[in-house]
């Protein structure tokens, strides 16, 4: 069985029975994924294309070891960011002045 909604897309169908959305690209996974994939692939270049220096690291490529391991996390947050999406409520009631709140309180009479 598949977990696609009829639209072809993989949100959870409740979310759009509620009138919600996913975050999308605003997700924070997609972001720290993508910029460890980035890396983990420039560093997995590096230690495949450049000089290792292996006599620096005790006869290991540091390079290719570490960006595999770059490349491998951020593909995870990228997976755990598509298969459980965060969904955002259509509807989120406006907070009131709290007195206890640590921000500026809204003026009498400003818009």
């Amino acid at each position: 069985m598949s977990d696609k909604t009829p639209d072809g897309s993989n949100a959870d169908p409740s979310a759009k029975a509620s009138g919600g959305h996913t975050a999308g690209a605003f997700d924070i996974r997609n972001i720290i994924g993508a910029l460890l994939a980035i890396y983990g692939v420039l560093l997995l270049l590096a230690g495949l294309f450049m000089d290792t220096e292996e006599a620096k690291t005790g006869g290991v490529n540091a390079n290719l070891w570490t960006g595999l391991a770059l490349a491998v996390a951020g593909a995870a947050f990228l997976l755990w960011a598509r298969l459980k999406p965060i969904i955002v409520p259509a509807d989120v009631e406006r907070a009131e002045d709290d007195p206890t709140r640590p921000a500026p309180r809204r003026r009498p009479g400003a818009h």
